[in-house]
C-alpha cells in the first residue's frame, strides 16, 4: 500500500493510505520517552524506516471499534499488546483518554496529549473533505451533526491528528474544533451544498 506522509516531527510522524482515495484514511505514530504508540495504523511502503527513528513501538492504539485497519498484524509484527476501544490510561503512555461515544454502534475514545497540546480524534471530527462545511478546515462526522461531540471542545489543542485526512497545526486549532462543533448542526444545508464538489475533487483520474 502507498501511504502519503503528512508530517514528521521528533514527536510524532503521520501518513494517508493511498486506497481508498476517497477516505483518506489517516495514521499516526506518536514518540514519547524512547516509545512509540501506533494509533488506527495502515501498513504502507517505507513505513517502518519512517517509524524507526522514533522509538520502540509499544503499543498498537484502535480509537473506533470499525477502525481494525492493519492494527493487528502491526502489533503482532512488534510483539506488543493491541488495546481496542475502550481503555482507560495506556501505561507508559502520555495520553489522557477521552470517551466520545459508547453507543452499541459506535465506540470511540479520543487522546488529549496535554504536553503536545495535541487532540487525536478517529471519526467524530474530520479534515477530510467530506467532513467539513465549504470554508472551514474540520469538521463533524456527517451522521454526528445533529449531536456533535461536545465533549472534545474543551481542549486547547495547537495540533489535530484525525482519522481521516490531513493533521492541523497552528495557534487557531483550538478555536477551529470548537468552532466546528458549535456550528456542526446549522451548517448541514452549506455541508450538503459542498458535497459534489468534495467527491469530484476526490475523484481518480480515469
Amino acid at each position: 500500500m502507498d501511504i502519503s506522509v503528512t508530517y514528521e516531527r521528533d514527536w510524532g510522524v503521520g501518513w494517508i493510505a493511498a486506497e481508498p482515495a476517497f477516505m483518506q484514511r489517516a495514521c499516526h505514530a506518536l514518540a514519547h520517552d524512547g516509545g512509540v504508540w501506533l494509533i488506527d495504523p495502515v501498513d504502507g511502503d517505507g513505513l517502518e524506516e519512517r517509524i524507526a527513528p522514533l522509538g520502540e513501538v509499544r503499543g498498537v492504539l484502535q480509537l473506533l471499534d470499525r477502525h481494525g485497519r492493519d492494527g493487528a498484524a502491526l502489533a503482532r509484527r512488534h510483539g506488543v499488546p493491541l488495546l481496542e476501544t475502550p481503555f482507560d490510561r495506556v501505561a507508559g503512555a502520555p495520553f489522557e483518554p477521552i470517551a466520545v461515544l459508547r453507543r452499541r454502534r459506535w465506540c470511540e475514545t479520543a487522546l488529549w496529549w496535554p504536553e503536545r497540546r495535541a487532540l487525536v480524534v478517529a471519526e467524530a471530527l474530520g479534515t477530510a473533505r467530506y467532513f467539513p462545511a465549504p470554508g472551514a478546515r474540520v469538521g463533524v462526522h456527517p451522521t454526528l451533526r445533529l449531536t456533535p461531540p461536545r465533549a472534545l471542545a474543551g481542549r486547547e489543542a495547537e495540533h489535530l491528528l484525525v482519522g481521516h485526512g490531513p493533521p492541523l497545526h497552528g495557534a487557531d486549532v483550538a478555536e477551529a474544533v470548537r468552532a466546528a462543533i458549535e456550528r456542526a448542526t446549522r451548517e448541514i444545508p452549506r455541508w450538503l451544498a459542498g458535497l459534489p464538489r468534495a467527491r469530484r475533487r476526490t475523484r481518480p483520474a480515469a
